[in-house]
Formats: C-alpha cells, structure tokens, sequence
C-alpha cells in the first residue's frame, strides 16, 4: 500500500482519480497541503470515499448556486429597486431602528405564525428532514450549515463530509492555546471567547489574499475558508474555556470519527451521556439562526371561510448578532466579525436571557421553599415579580402573532352562536425542547416546574394586560436542560449560544462576500436637524 504522503500527493495529482475527485470537491487544495495531521483521516476514510465518489461536497455544491443566485439577485435590483419596503418614523430611529425593512439575510426569516424557517423549513421540519447521527433522533447541525449555505436539506454522506472536514480542521495554533490557558479564571468566558476568535485572526486566508490583491469575484472563496475553519476550531475554543474555568484545565482530543456536537460534548465532558450529546445537537440546531436585524411587528385582518381574525402583533425584537454582518460589511474577516458578534451576544439584553430565567425559576423555588408547589404559590409569585416592576423572564415572543379568534355560526341569515379564543403560540424552538425533555427528563423536578410555569404563566400575563404575546419562548427552557445533565455554571451559558449562532451568521457572511454586499452606511440625524425637518409641518 502506497505510503500516507504518496496517497495525498496522489489524491491531489491525479485529477480523474474517485478519491481526487471527491477531496478536490470538499477541501481545498491549500487547506488539505497545509494539515499533515488529517492524513490519517484520509487513510482511514480511503474506502468511504471511494465508495461515496457521486458526492458532492459543500463547497463544490456552493460553486454551483453562487450564479444563480448572482442573477437573481441582479434580476431583484434591476426589475424591484425603485419598490418601497417601508417607511421609518422619529420613533424608530430614536427607538433602537426596530421594525426598519433594510437587511437582507438568506438563511433564516421569522414567520409571525410558524416562527423561525431556515430557507422555509421551520423547527418541525428540519427535525424531520435533516439526517440524524447514528442512533440518534435530533438532527446534526452540520446538516442545518448545509441548508444555510446552499437552502437544501443534505444527505447523510453530505452531513458525513462535513463532519469529517470540521474535525480535520479543528486544531487551534499553540499560540491561541497559549493565550486562553494565560486568562484568569476570573475573566469572563464571553471574553475570552471573543479574545481567541480576535487572535485566530492571523490564520486568516481572506485577510492574506485580500492583501495579495485577489480579485472580489473570489472573495468567496476564502470567506469560505476561513468560516469553515472557525466553525471547526469553536469547540475546542469553548470546551478549553470551560475546562480552564470551572475544571481541571485538562482538555479531551477531538474524535475524528464523530460528530460536531459529540466532540464540543467531548471537550466539556459530558460525552458518556448520550442524552447530553442529543441535547446538544438540538441546541446548536434550533439556536443557529434568527434572521439577521429587527423585524417589523404589524397588524393585519385575515378572513379564512365563515371565521374572522383579528390578529394582534406585538413589538418587533431586538437584532440578534447584526454585528457580525455589520463588521463583514467593511470585508473585515470572518475571524474579526464574528469576534464583534459574540461582543454583542454576550451583552444583557441579548445572550444572557436563559440565564435570566433560570435564576428566576432557581430564586423562586428557594423563597416558596421546594419545587413541590402548588399552581396557587406559583401565581402569587409571578404577580409579585409583576407588581414589583419586573418581567417574567423567557415569556413573551416580539414576532410571533397571538391571534384573538372571532367565530361566528349561522344557519341562513341568523346568528347561532358568537365567540372568541386567544391562540397560543409558542416559540417552536421552545416546544422542541419540551418534547426533548418529556422524552428524556419527565420526572425531574426543576422541568416538572417549568411545565407548571407553561400552563400558569400566560394566563397570568394575559389578566395583567401589559404582554401581547405571553406564551414561553426558546430562553424559557434551555438552562433547566443542561442543569439538568450537570453543566450548571450559568456564566457560560453564552458561549454555547455563540457556537450556535457561528453557523448562521458565517453562512450569511459567506453569501454577502459572493453577492458583493456593499459597506453598510445609513443615513443619521440629529436630534436639532429631526426638529429642523418638522418645524412648519
């Protein structure tokens, strides 16, 4: 058998041959020549791959969609430019810029009935459609980057491929391993985080060929490179935070042979508990994306058969990490942009509410003395919270609609019957995690409230009149999960919703680089010009 170097010389040279075909398709030339360590992956997979030769790899696949989409694009400017999205009042601008229509984001939209969609398929479907690891039932989050990438529901060798990649790709220069291990334990994880993705930096392939004076038509392709890289290298980031924080300071291997999810489970280790790794890779999945700014809330009367709606929408949300876009936006790195993501992520009004409810749910059960209590003590305890000025953390949703239902019966022209019902809806990222833990934690005290949280809470909000939607959303429910599986230090909550939400903003980030978005620069005023404009209106 010829020797592991002759192999990957081999695979690199002879372009007819199924093993060059393949690895040409899914890893670049440069990033396969610059990684000895993956040899062994290529030896070990040297079969598989021949058996999967009719694959094709994400980035090929990309390659192919990028000009299609390039003329749709240039199709949308050409025939709807002059088309008006919407307009912007004072309030707005002085109110946080919600509800302005003026991002474009491919991955991912908020529907106000189905909530989130990733290319259109919502929480429901892509449980369904996205393959599963091996004897396991929640989906794998490489195959949601592959939707968010290419809007297609991958196979499971393409999810394979991926995986595969991603581990290859994992190893973190010793100078970063350096650096984290020099932090003090009293620095918080989010900070360090964002230190170690900043320091990746000089990794950058974008960075380097932007230097060397690429051409923008190829932007792509080291934005490709570089996010795939990150992606990769984020578990090892994560799971050396925590090991340094709150452990021994000893850090597991990456698994070549397993999954995203296994490994980043790995290096926190928890990996011996099947369960927690399913977790996990539900987690990464329903927290990957969440559109890219502000969505507009609205109003709107819809008539289906002999019933009328009334639907009545709250306010639109706060921008999830718009930072990363922002930043990318001046063709700063994928490395420095995500690294101003997770700076926004790990502010409070944005990373930290499963943190919020969890503490609340924790400080709630110590003041009524048990998690043995009854629906009454429960509801005494969320008026107090109300009464004393204070939200109910993890209800409410600013997007999804809560429809007040209108029916009336009649027979000929006669009214028979009139009345009206508020509709639930539920974060579908919420109820995902509800099914998990009915499934997976039924009898545990802390879900067992939660679950009596669900069935008190929104009555309450509804009598108290201040809340347009006040059923749970997705922070309602995460914390008691991984406490559950033993990772209780709520501080790094955070960090694992910044792995998530790397697969969301750098699939857009790679998208922007191949549709040639321009630097962001709105418009701004001052409060003295605001009062010019409007002086004899």
């Amino acid at each position: 058998m010829a020797s592991l170097r002759a192999l990957r010389l081999s695979a690199l040279t002879r372009v007819n041959s199924p093993v060059s075909r393949l690895v040409a398709r899914t890893y670049s030339t440069k990033w396969l020549g610059r990684r000895l360590r993956c040899e062994h992956v290529l030896d070990s997979r040297h079969s598989a791959y021949q058996a999967a030769e009719s694959l094709i790899g994400l980035k090929e696949r990309l390659a192919e969609l990028i000009p299609e989409k390039q003329e749709e694009v240039k199709w949308v400017k050409k025939e709807l430019g002059a088309k008006v999205l919407g307009e912007v009042t004072v309030d707005q601008a002085y109110g946080g810029m919600r509800g302005i229509k003026g991002m474009i984001w491919e991955g991912s939209v908020l529907d106000a009935d189905e909530g989130i969609q990733f290319h259109g398929y919502t929480i429901p479907d892509c449980q369904k459609k996205l393959p599963a690891a091996d004897g396991g039932e929640e989906p794998l989050p490489e195959g949601l980057f592959w939707l968010l990438v290419t809007g297609e529901i991958p196979t499971k060798e393409q999810v394979k491929l991926v995986s595969t990649e991603w581990a290859a790709r994992s190893a973190l220069p010793s100078f970063v391993e350096e650096l984290i291990d020099r932090c003090p334990n009293t620095l918080h994880p989010m900070s360090q985080f964002a230190l170690a993705v900043t320091a990746l930096q000089h990794e950058s392939t974008f960075a380097k060929a932007y230097a060397a004076g690429t051409n923008k038509s190829k932007y792509w392709d080291s934005t490709y490179e570089d996010s795939m890289d990150l992606i990769a290298k984020l578990p090892n980031i994560a799971g050396r935070i925590y090991r340094n924080v709150f452990k021994d300071g000893k850090v597991p291997t990456i698994d070549m042979d397993k999954d995203y999810s296994y490994n980043l489970s790995k290096l926190l280790g928890y990996s011996d508990n099947k369960d927690f790794v399913e977790l996990i890779r539900l987690y990464l999945t329903i927290h990957s994306d969440h559109e890219g700014g502000n969505v507009s809330a609205h109003t709107g009367i819809v008539s289906l058969e002999a019933a009328t709606f009334y639907v009545c929408d709250s306010d639109s949300l706060f921008p999830t990490i718009p930072q990363t876009h922002l930043v990318g936006s001046a063709l700063s790195d994928p490395y420095l942009s995500f690294a101003a993501g997770l700076n926004g992520l790990a502010g409070p009004l944005h990373g930290l509410a499963n943190q919020e409810v969890l503490r609340w749910i924790i400080h709630m059960k110590d003041e009524l003395g048990s998690t043995e209590v009854s629906d009454e003590q429960i509801k005494e305890y969320i008026w107090k919270t109300l009464k004393g000025g204070q939200v109910v953390p993890g209800y409410g949703h600013a997007v999804l609609r809560v429809g007040i239902y209108v029916f009336d019966v009649r027979l000929g022209n006669s009214l028979v019957w009139f009345g009206q019902y508020l509709a639930e809806k539920t974060d579908p990222r919420y109820t995902a995690q509800r099914e998990f833990a009915l499934k997976h934690l039924p009898t545990d005290p802390m879900f067992k409230l939660v679950s009596q949280l669900y069935n008190i809470v929104p009555g309450v909000l509804n009598e108290h009149g201040k809340t347009k939607n006040p059923w749970p959303n997705v922070d309602a429910h995460s914390g008691v999960l991984l406490q559950y599986y033993g990772l209780v230090e709520q501080d790094y909550y955070t960090v694992l919703f910044g792995v998530s939400r790397s697969l969301g903003v750098l699939a857009q980030l790679i998208w922007d680089r191949a549709l040639g978005m321009p630097l962001e620069r709105p418009k701004s005023y001052s409060t003295a010009h605001i009062k010019k404009m409007f002086a004899n209106k």
